[in-house]
């Protein structure tokens, strides 16, 4: 059979295998194969020449209907120039071809009445369209020619993503000898046969052979269909055996006391747990009292409350002898927790204390700004155990932080973690593995949760606690619309008046630091502000509103006699700190940030926020910044400032955001939006996507097939011995870092 990793300089010579490799990354024959049409096109779509646009790559099928050669000036030492232009036409128009080069082969080839398929960039020359130095490739003029011009005309013809030097038809000349190949020799099949009997599935050597060369378009769709469970099922393959793998791996059961601060803090609640928090808590109980490691996603929209029930779990770790570490992305977010935490907690928190309960635990911090006396008691309570719980940011990580009896860790926000950090973490526990509860507020995908996070256990709340009132979201136009900004500034004032405190976002912090967010943490899950880039508008639109300038601007315009304050990550931790004391307590009425604010920030009395070029922010990231606002009863307000035009990609994402607060909704309006990325941690290992057919959205009934088949198909045999080719597929995705990447996560 063919060997999928056999290199292509092999089939097709060192010179195009070299091609191949600089313009597309392209170095293996299971590479080449894989590297599937964008779309495909009729000679109808292809001939219509009438239609092409300046800087448009195309490719056409015309006839030849002048060939014309002129001579140029000589070049450099008097060496003779030509130039060959040929007129081409479909019937609907004509184009030039421009040849500068090897002029008497292509007027060899250019014979006047022959047909022709014709690649390259349209350009313009005196008023007139035309190719420079086309690819292309003559149709023949034996007796088939007819036969072979009408089985052209009916056949679709594959279009492949492509670049100036490497067209779409040099890459169908590329794939064609290979797959010849392929036919011959036979290819090792990743899917069992009884598997592709159930779900009616082409064997791949036909799929390869659709998807390329299809005969018509009938042929397309089984062969994508086939294409697809390759990716889907190998993938949830790998990832089944990594629930297999963590569920035989040994961790100290924590299944709590039943007269334990647990059963005090519960008792002591003012308020009812929801039945989402009570159904989650329950099953993390149960998993905390495994004896083997816990290893859960929970996701849950703004406002949902993750932080107790994360609380709830970690209180039963104490209770079992062990402790609970909380790792928070901020020094302002593990304050808060901090805080928050022992609030809560109350006497339950105030261990060694005269106003502590008779059974309490201390709750430890652990940032990197610690005056050195907090940070070393810290250390302290956290070495000697007399911490149950210890809060802290990426400090927690450091080689000399260590535990007494580290038992259950939970990672907030975990998506602003590498994979190495969580590991260096859960590598503290001194006993088996830590249980691991990740938590994120950013609504995730069905299907983007059975492949991104497919080897977790994925719980999540929809239901928001009694008392979280709506949060009515607006976008303001300023640049079509100015007196909407202007009553914004003023609805700001009235909110003020009433003693209640106001946001305001922007997208940097200025004096110089570009366009970026300047010290502050990456949009979760957006990778930055897409907004502009996305759109190709941003080399005409004004730099970013900057958090220094429009304190400034507010406090002397529009918000003149209010207390402005800004607030973003170039502070020390201390100034950070104080002023989000401040903005809690009512004595700042408008806070102007960066993203600092975004996540776990919680301020009842903040009732409005107003993002200012907002476009220049994700989906996911505008839902979550508003999730900051009407946390106490109240109604939310959130105004989204944008000068982006309507109907623009831009505009649109303001308007999903504007029209529902339902995040799991979002987040699919998101993943439209952007790259799927590679589901194997591409970002960490630099490799191209391993999605390549399969769309997660589009294809969610057959991510939950594939998912359920190969977890069947591991569960019977774990090693694959039955199925050598699966464990082949296996092997080749799970590259060594990939394999890595998956077993630190």
């Amino acid at each position: 059979m063919i060997d999928w990793d056999e290199p292509l300089r092999t089939p097709l010579g060192a010179k195009t295998a070299k091609k191949l490799a600089d313009e597309l990354g392209l170095h293996t024959v299971g590479g080449l194969l894989r590297y599937y049409p964008r779309r495909y096109a009729t000679r109808g779509e292809l001939t219509d020449l009438s239609s092409l646009a300046e800087g448009e790559q195309v490719t056409v099928v015309a006839e030849v209907h002048s060939v014309h050669k002129r001579d140029l000036r000589r070049g450099p030492g008097g060496k003779p120039r030509s130039l060959l232009e040929a007129v081409i036409t479909d019937g609907t128009g004509r184009l030039t071809l421009a040849f500068f080069a090897k002029v008497g082969y292509h007027q060899r080839e250019l014979v006047t009445g022959r047909r022709g398929m014709f690649a390259g960039r349209v350009s313009a020359y005196r008023g007139k369209q035309q190719l420079a130095h086309p690819v292309y490739e003559m149709l023949p003029e034996d007796s088939a020619s007819d036969e072979r011009a009408r089985e052209f005309a009916e056949r679709p013809l594959p279009i492949y993503p492509a670049t100036k030097d490497l067209p779409s038809m040099t890459i169908a000349r590329c794939v064609g000898p290979v797959l010849d190949q392929a036919r011959e020799a036979g290819l090792a099949d990743p899917l069992p046969e009884d598997l592709r009997s159930r779900h009616r599935l082409l064997g791949l050597t036909e799929a390869l052979e659709r998807i390329h060369r299809p005969v018509d378009s009938d042929d397309i769709p089984p062969a994508r269909l086939r294409l697809k469970w390759d990716e889907a099922f190998v993938l949830q393959a790998a990832l089944a055996r990594r629930r297999r793998e963590a569920a035989e791996v040994a961790a100290v059961p924590r299944p709590g006391d039943a007269g334990g601060l647990l059963q005090a803090f519960d008792a002591a609640l003012p308020f009812e747990l929801t039945e989402g928090q009570r159904e989650v808590g329950s099953a993390v109980a149960e998993s905390l009292a495994s004896a083997h490691p816990m290893h859960r996603l929970l996701q849950g929209d703004v406002g949902a409350g993750k932080t107790l029930v994360a609380l709830r779990a970690m209180l039963q770790v104490v209770d079992s002898g062990g402790q609970a570490v909380l790792l928070a992305p901020t020094e302002v977010l593990a304050q808060q927790h901090h805080r928050s935490i022992t609030g809560m907690l109350g006497p339950l928190a105030r261990a060694g204390r005269l106003d502590g309960a008779e059974n309490a635990t201390k709750v430890a911090l652990l940032t990197g700004s610690q005056g050195a006396a907090a940070r070393r008691q810290g250390l302290l309570d956290a070495a000697s155990g007399d911490a149950g719980i210890v809060v802290g940011t990426h400090a927690l990580l450091q080689e000399h932080v260590s535990f007494a009896d580290l038992g259950f860790i939970v990672v907030d926000e975990q998506h602003r973690f590498g994979v190495e950090q969580r590991d260096a973490l859960r590598e503290k526990s001194a006993e088996g593995r830590p249980h691991v509860l990740v938590m994120t507020a950013t609504p995730i995908p069905r299907t983007v949760a059975m492949t991104v996070y497919g080897d977790l256990d994925v719980v999540a709340l929809n239901q928001l606690p009694s008392g979280r009132a709506p949060v009515s979201t607006h976008v303001v136009p300023a640049a079509e619309k100015p007196r909407f900004l202007e009553r914004a500034w003023e609805r700001i004032r009235e909110e003020a008046a009433q003693r209640r405190q106001v946001y305001v976002v922007c997208p940097r912090i200025g004096d110089g630091d570009g366009d970026g967010q300047a010290g502050e943490a990456p949009a979760a899950g957006d990778g930055g502000s897409p907004g502009a880039e996305a759109d190709g508008e941003e080399g005409a639109r004004r730099a970013p509103s900057a958090v220094t300038e429009v304190a400034s601007e507010l406090a002397a315009g529009p918000l003149a006699g209010l207390t402005v304050e800004a607030l973003h990550g170039r502070l020390a931790p201390e100034e950070k700190d104080a002023a989000m004391r401040r903005f809690a307590d009512g004595r700042i009425d408008v806070l102007v940030a960066t993203t600092v604010i975004e996540v776990g920030v919680d301020v009842p009395t903040a009732t409005a926020m107003v993002i200012m070029d907002a476009d220049r922010f994700g989906v996911s990231q505008l839902h979550q910044l508003r999730g900051r606002v009407g946390r106490g009863g109240l109604p939310g307000l959130c105004l989204l400032v944008t000068e982006a035009e309507a109907g623009t990609p831009a505009r649109e994402r303001l308007d999903a955001v504007a029209a529902t607060t339902d995040g799991f909704e979002l987040s699919r309006v998101d993943l439209e939006q952007r790259r799927e990325g590679d589901v194997l941690g591409g970002a960490q290992s630099g490799r191209r996507s391993s999605l390549r057919m399969l769309a997660l959205l589009r294809d969610e009934e057959l991510i939950g097939r594939a998912r359920e088949e190969a977890a069947r198909y591991i569960d019977e045999d774990p090693e694959l011995a039955a199925h050598p080719q699966l464990a082949a597929a296996l092997e080749e995705l799970l590259t060594e870092d990939r394999a890595e990447y998956l077993e630190k996560t």
